[in-house]
Formats: C-alpha cells, structure tokens, sequence
C-alpha cells in the first residue's frame, strides 16, 4: 500500500487529489497539510511515502518544507512529488535541489496523476522534458565557482561515471543497457550503486549532481 500525504494551501485542491488517490486499491491517503510547517509535522507523524507537495504556500513554503522533512532522520523512504501550476515555475529547480523527486502540474490529468504517485513510490524521477532543459540552462548560466562537487564522486568507477553521464542525459535503465551493450539488470544495479555512493534518493538528485560537478557540460541556450 502507498501512502499519500497531500500539501496544498487550497482545500479545494487537497480534497479533490485525495478523492481521486483514496479510489485506488493500492494508495492510501494517510493525511493533509495546508502550509509546509503542517507538511513537516505531517511527515513525522504519518510517515508517508509520497508527499504531494504544493511549492507557493503562506508561511513555510514548499521547498522549505521538502528539505526539512528529506533531511529528518528515518525520511530514507519518504519522496516528494512538487505541486506546480506552471511548467516553467522558477522554483522547480530549487524543489529539485532541496530533495525533491520531481515534478507535476496541478492540472495534470487523473491518470497521470495516480501513475505520478506509483513512479515516486518505486523510486523513480519524474521530470518533464521541459524542467529538464531548465535544469541545463540554469546549470549553464551559473559560474563554476558556484558549483559544488560531492566528494564521494571519486568513489565512482569509470563505468559508474559513464553510467551517470547517461542517467543525466535522461536516459532510462533499458535506453543505457542498449547504449553499453549490457543487460537492463545490469543497468539498474550500475544506478543503484551510483546512489548508495552518493547518498541521493532518486535519479533526479543524480542529474543535478552530474551538472553540478562540471562532470556534464551544460551548453547556453541558442
């Protein structure tokens, strides 16, 4: 069972996404918080498994609210799944930086929503191509100096390193399998050895990571 934790300043918005999760057979909607201080609150005491996460809210907002409860200790199967209206919200990058998973519009369709909840829950990003590419610019806009490389990137193997370039190409298991000549399994265990080495959730704190450690060159935007 998936257990959801929804965040939103509108009541209106936390109702309707919890009608539509509580219908499923295997997610169970475990609790609500209308600001990111009730979200933190929330978290410890019903240790959800995906948290629905609004960003602009009164008070704490959401990417505060992300990191806080990603850096609590016992959050290890705790993901966060970002709340946006808009596909180009400026603070999707920050949410992605504070530990989120990914990222969803509000008016994203029920379907989609329900399969958002159950990728989170497996462990999986979710980003859109379009925060993708303004992952890459707004890595390219910033100066090297700015940039900070984890020292546990030297741990990696050469064919770890080679694997995460993949990953933050956005590359899935079965697409980097293909691009090495290796089976998917393979793949998968290449990625979760990557992630236990650099202590991070999900494949979307591996992409931040890749760029921000120069060891993938954003190029500007024509």
């Amino acid at each position: 069972m998936i257990r959801v934790a929804i965040v939103d300043d509108q009541a209106l918005v936390r109702a309707g996404f919890a009608a539509l999760l509580s219908a499923e057979p295997d997610i169970e909607v475990v609790g609500q918080a209308e600001d990111g201080a009730g979200a933190v609150a929330l978290a410890g005491e019903a240790a959800p498994h995906v948290i629905l996460m609004d960003i602009r809210m009164p008070g704490m907002d959401g990417i505060e609210a992300t990191r806080r409860i990603l850096g609590a200790p016992g959050s290890e199967d705790t993901r966060v799944l970002v709340l946006t209206t808009f596909d180009l919200d400026e603070y999707v990058y920050e949410a992605l930086g504070a530990g989120a998973s990914g990222f969803l519009l509000k008016d994203t369709d029920p379907a989609d929503l329900i399969a958002a909840v159950r990728v989170i829950a497996a462990g999986d990003a979710l980003l859109a191509p379009s925060v993708t590419r303004r992952l890459i610019a707004e890595f390219a806009s910033r100066p090297a100096s700015t940039r900070q490389v984890p020292a546990s990137l030297g741990d990696l193997t050469d064919r770890e390193r080679e694997v995460l370039v993949l990953v933050a190409g956005g590359l899935n298991n079965e697409e980097i399998a293909d691009r090495l000549v290796i089976s998917p399994a393979t793949a998968k265990t290449h990625v979760s050895r990557i992630m236990g080495k650099l202590d991070v959730r999900d494949r979307s704190q591996l992409v931040v990571i890749a760029y921000e450690s120069g060891l993938v060159r954003a190029r500007p935007a024509s």
